[in-house]
């Protein structure tokens, strides 16, 4: 019977065992790599179970010295043996160990549902990795480029310090160099005022000596002219004598005498009664030139005129227009200047013009032509947008002004053989060193310039809008503006430079006294009408008359002390006159069909 409960104690005990190794072999299971996510490391916990659930079955196990020979007993005998109480059945091991494989079970599937929870939390955070990595990627190039950038903005830096160093070196050098020029330019400009004062002290013996010479010439000059005009007294006129021939001995009785008279004289009587704008003296130190210059002072030598009757002279001259037309200082030399780009120099001999020279290499057509006080160079304006010089007896120009960026339509010598002046449809009036072929000044007005004529510092400029502006050569700023109805189409000025006669597309002239700086006369008259933005009118050379052409070519004469017309000739002067200083003559320009155009000599009387 005891044998028999050992037996199956014994055979409990191997099924208990296989039922521990089958909880082990099924706790294996669960924790095998089968359970496993790929790329993702056991559960620390889950080891940790199976390490004691391994170790408690090893415990469970009997030793083999421990289990002792089952003796066979009869089931009267299992309550009386002292082992009854200490030996579990098999049937409650089974039961206990099945309920503890269950708890296990449950336990290794919920790790596992951990394990597959946290592996998704895994791959999130992967993704997440590589995206982290993906940008830490972007910004390491980002940042590799930023380097180069700024070893290449160092570079560059490097190289402009290294150029301001240089530049810095230039400049100190430079700024050694221009004190070193100023202090040589003092000692010039000293030495230069040590030249101009002893100059002007040898120009100034010079001069006295001239005048005493010109005084002792003048004396005898006097003497003779008295002792003619007795003999002349004393002859008796023969009716039979020719007109002409009386004419010529009255002009050259006329000469004489305005020779015989002192220059001065005028001028000082003029001067006690008036304060005149414009005076011939010389201002030193005002000059453009820096150095005084030689002024020269045209002496009238008709001391009254008489109007023009009758064409004296007509000859065919250009093969197109003639736009302008200008006597010499000594009225014995005409120039006349047209669109054919040509200008001819006329000899004034007996009362007729015979052709002297032709000046050539002009840009454009002739606006405006001017002699020089000295009577030795010409300078004409042009549509080349520059003005042109030339010297008498040279056929080719000499020097050519340009820098006007439209036509040019007046231009004048001022009272020096070395300054001129020009005005143009670009709106600005220059004035120029003929010396040096410069600008020295550039005058810029609101309204495009027409004509132009000078004083001694004065420049007087009429214009498009209806304005003539007076500008002072030593000053920047207009002095003066005189406003006048209609556009400016020219200007003359008065040999005693008291008055200014301008004509106007409003079909009038006007006479300024530039005494009081207003408008003295008005003239019109009726069927006058000026016919273009470049018809001229001229006072007579003792200011006793003006004279302008119309668009349909008659002669408008006025009087200029009663306003009224004196005199209109027919005939096709339309746009440019000149009235000779000398003996009373007017040259107008007039046009032919079909292709030359004429100048036409108007004989003018003059009174002794």
């Amino acid at each position: 019977m005891e044998k028999t409960h050992r037996a199956a104690a014994s055979t409990a005990r191997p099924h208990a065992k296989s039922t521990l190794s089958g909880a082990s072999a099924g706790l294996v299971f669960y924790t095998s790599p089968s359970w496993a996510v790929p790329g993702v490391e056991p559960d620390n916990r889950l080891l940790e179970k199976a390490e004691l659930l391994a170790r408690f079955s090893e415990k469970l196990q009997p030793e083999p010295n421990d289990v002792t020979p089952a003796t066979h007993q009869g089931p009267w005998e299992e309550e009386s043996g002292p082992d009854s109480d200490q030996v579990p059945s098999p049937a409650a091991q089974r039961v206990k160990w099945q309920e503890e494989e269950e708890g296990l079970r449950l336990v290794c599937g919920e790790m596992a549902y951990q394990v597959v929870v946290k592996s998704e939390a895994l791959g999130a955070l992967e993704s997440q990795l590589g995206e982290r990595r993906g940008r830490l990627a972007a910004l390491e190039a980002r940042v590799a480029q930023l380097q180069e950038a700024r070893a290449q903005g160092v570079q560059q830096v490097d190289a402009r310090c290294a150029l301001n160093e240089a530049q810095r070196e230039a400049y100190e050098a430079l700024r050694a160099r221009a004190g070193h020029l100023e202090a040589a330019l003092r000692r010039l400009e000293e030495e230069a005022r040590d030249l101009v004062e002893r100059l002007v002290q040898r120009k100034a013996r010079a001069a006295a000596e001239r005048n005493l010479r010109n005084e002792r010439r003048e004396r005898a000059k006097q003497a003779r002219v008295s002792l003619e005009l007795k003999k002349a007294a004393k002859r008796t006129v023969s009716i039979s004598e020719s007109p002409d021939t009386l004419g010529d001995g009255i002009i050259e009785e006329a000469e004489t005498l305005a020779l015989a008279a002192e220059p001065e004289s005028l001028e000082s009587e003029a001067g006690e009664k008036w304060k005149r704008p414009f005076s011939f003296k010389k201002r030193r130190g005002h000059s453009i030139g820096g150095a005084p210059e030689q002024r020269y002072q045209s002496i009238p030598m008709c001391v009254a005129a008489r109007l023009p009757t009758r064409a004296q002279d007509v000859l065919d001259a250009h093969l197109s227009e003639v736009n302008a037309v200008c006597f010499g200082p000594n009225s014995s030399l005409l120039a006349t200047g047209g669109a054919d780009r040509l200008i001819l120099l006329w000899n004034v001999v007996g009362g007729r013009l015979k052709a002297n020279q032709t000046l050539e290499g002009a840009g454009g057509s002739i606006t405006s032509v001017d002699f020089d006080p000295s009577g030795s160079q010409v300078l004409a304006a042009t549509y080349n947008k520059a003005a042109q010089l030339w010297k008498v007896g040279e056929a080719q120009s000499k020097e050519t002004l340009s820098g006007h960026a439209d036509k040019v339509t007046a231009a004048k010598f001022k009272l020096t053989r070395h300054q001129a002046v020009t005005g143009s449809r670009d709106r600005t009036v220059k004035e120029w060193d003929l010396g040096r072929a410069y600008c020295s000044r550039t005058i810029n007005v609101i309204s495009y310039c027409n004509d132009v004529v000078c004083g001694d510092h004065v420049i007087i400029s009429g214009h498009n809008d209806q304005k003539i502006r007076f500008w002072d050569s030593r000053g920047p700023r207009c002095i003066q503006v005189i406003p006048v109805q209609g556009r400016v189409t020219s200007l003359s000025l008065s040999h005693d430079q008291l008055h200014l006669l301008s004509c106007s597309r409003d079909d009038t002239l006007k006479v300024i006294d530039l005494r009081v700086s207003n408008i003295r006369q008005v003239f019109r008259a009726d069927g006058f009408k000026c016919g273009s933005d470049w018809t001229k009118a001229v006072f007579s050379p003792d200011r006793s008359y003006a004279l302008a052409g119309s668009w349909d070519g008659v002669l408008y004469i006025w009087n200029v002390d009663t306003g009224k017309l004196e005199s209109s000739l027919q005939g096709p002067h339309s746009f440019a006159e000149t009235w000779q200083p000398r003996i009373g003559m007017v040259r107008v320009r007039m046009r032919l069909q079909p292709t030359f155009a004429r100048v036409k000599r108007l004989l003018g009387s003059h009174l002794l």
